[in-house]
């Protein structure tokens, strides 16, 4: 397993703990358009832990390198929306709108990690040998 793939996986394990332990965060950031923010963030959350573990051992990294990046594609729009509601928002500090900025080209080696993982092959299971006749 490449360190990046570790690291990806990490990233996905603490976000996805997080969207448990404050979702309020996350449901402000749901595009406004979509209904039951509170059940969202929730899935994605549980997206996100299922992906990690998936990326951590062989025999499933390549679904949870292609689940996770499925899902990456899928929460941008609620990067975006972050970065827009941050912009408009003059309390926030412009630290703050600069580091929503910044992020979102960081989904870019994020992606690249992911679909490395999802070409990965699975872990073959040594056959047991066979009895001699």
């Amino acid at each position: 397993m490449t360190r990046e793939i570790t690291i990806l996986a990490g990233i996905f394990t603490v976000s996805g703990v997080l969207h448990f332990v404050t979702p309020r965060t996350y449901e402000a950031i749901v595009p406004k358009q979509l209904p039951h923010k509170r059940e969202l963030v929730l899935a994605s959350g549980a997206a996100e832990l299922a992906c990690a573990g998936l990326m951590l051992h062989p025999r499933t990294r390549r679904v949870g390198g292609l689940g996770s990046a499925v899902l990456l594609a899928a929460v941008f729009p609620a990067n975006v929306q972050m970065t827009i509601d941050s912009a408009r928002d003059r309390r926030k500090p412009w630290w703050f709108t600069l580091g929503t900025i910044l992020r979102l080209p960081l989904q870019a080696p994020m992606m690249r990690t992911a679909l490395r993982a999802g070409r990965s092959q699975p872990a073959l299971r040594p056959r047991a040998p066979r009895p001699h006749r």
